[in-house]
Order: structure tokens, then sequence, then C-alpha cells
């Protein structure tokens, strides 16, 4: 029987890439989308297209913690298992210290770090049957921080933790991993990067370039597959110095 993945904001950019590789690699998928409604349809039209019911679309707010429990149920009434929980959906953008509120602060916490965590704690019952694994998507500023987006850094840094501790905790039938990911898409926030901010960004990078999609669903493949690699932390970073 075909592996099953469940992927959280998988409708587009890194997402979307991390849904083709593992569908190449015969999964079905379970597509989490929240607002991307009309990406999520045709990455899923695409790919069932391919392979007949593939690919099935759960949408859900991950801020509300009821809607993390109904996907977590959704996830296993759809096939009836899930091997491979990909945490990946996650908010980005800048908060400047004195200007931080607490609902950024629910925001950024909650969709980096309590929803992985509370999602995990729904289907790990399920990835014990199946011998299964987690990767989370984490960031490489967790290890060293990040000015002016303390409360996503503070976040990427417990999911960091949380991938520590829950591969003890599940061990030994589940495996947990992370992926900590470099310069791979430039932020779509508003403003973003000015042209300035984008090269000091590849100067600190020793590959010297953007890296791409393709680059962290790689790794994403090889955690779900590598059977005897678990509590470990992959930067895929171009090699960058802090």
């Amino acid at each position: 029987m075909k592996p099953v993945a469940l992927v959280t904001g998988a409708a587009a950019r890194i997402g979307a890439a991390i849904v083709r590789r593992l569908h190449q690699a015969d999964y079905r998928i379970l597509l989490h989308y929240h607002r991307s409604h009309d990406k999520a349809v045709a990455l899923a039209k695409e790919l069932n297209a391919i392979r007949s019911d593939s690919v099935r679309l759960i949408q859900a707010d991950l801020l509300e913690v009821a809607a993390i429990e109904q996907l977590a149920l959704a996830t296993l009434q759809a096939w009836g298992r899930v091997d491979l929980l990909v945490n990946n959906a996650s908010t980005f953008y800048p908060t400047p210290l004195g200007t931080i509120t607490t609902a950024q602060w629910d925001n950024l916490l909650g969709s980096n770090a309590r929803a992985p965590l509370l999602l995990s704690q729904h289907l790990h019952t399920s990835l014990r049957v199946a011998h299964g694994s987690i990767v989370n998507i984490i960031d490489s500023t967790s290890r060293y921080g990040l000015a002016q987006f303390i409360p996503y850094a503070m976040a990427k840094a417990a999911l960091a933790n949380m991938t520590r501790s829950l591969a003890r905790e599940l061990a030994p039938e589940v495996r947990v991993n992370g992926i900590a990911p470099g310069a791979i898409l430039w932020p779509e926030y508003e403003g973003g990067l000015n042209e300035g901010e984008q090269a000091a960004t590849l100067a600190r990078t020793a590959l010297g370039h953007l890296g791409s999609p393709e680059d962290i669903a790689n790794a994403v493949l090889f955690l779900a597959q590598a059977t005897y690699i678990t509590g470990q932390i992959i930067k895929v970073d171009g090699g960058v110095r802090s």
C-alpha cells in the first residue's frame, strides 16, 4: 500500500515543491492549505492527472486549536493511515522591537511552534503504528537569531527543540527530524527585502546564490527514507555564515 503524507502549507512555494517530490516518490498526499485555495486546487488537479486520487485537499486555519484536531481527523479518514507528517506551514514578517504586539506573538508562535506540536500530538499514535516519521521545516536563523524578527526566530528555535524532544519521546517507532533552510526564496511580506538586503544575505552564504525549493523537497524525502536518522536538523542553507 502506498504511504500517505500530510504536508501543511503545501499549496505554493516550498510546500508545493515538497508535495511534488513526495508524489514522484509514490506517496499519496494530504495537501493542507489555509487561504491559497486556487493554488491548492490547481496543484491537486495537476498531480491527480498523473495518478488518479493521489492528492486530496484539506483546508484549515492552524491558528485555531479546534481546526488542528479536525485536520488530524480528516487526515486519518482520507486513507486510514499516515506515514509522514511534514510541518511546513509558517508565518513570517518583521516585528521590530518596540512594535511587537500580543497578536503578532500569538500569530507567529501559533503557526510556527504550537500548530506543529499539536498536530504531532494528534497524529503520533497513527505514526507509531506506521513506524513513520515527522519532518519539521525550521530555519537557519533558529541557531543565531534574526534582528527585527524576534518572535519568529524564537518560534523556530522552539520548533528545533521540539524536534529533538519529540525524537526522544517517540522513539523507536517514529523518527523526528528537521530541515533548516537558508536563502531559498525571497520573502513575500509587504516591502520584502530590498536589493541591498538581498545582496547582504547572499554575501553571508558560502555558495553565493539562492537555493531552490527542490533542495528542501529532496531533503524531506531523504529524511523520510533515512531509517537510522532521528533527532537531527539538517541545514540546507548554502553554508550560511552567521
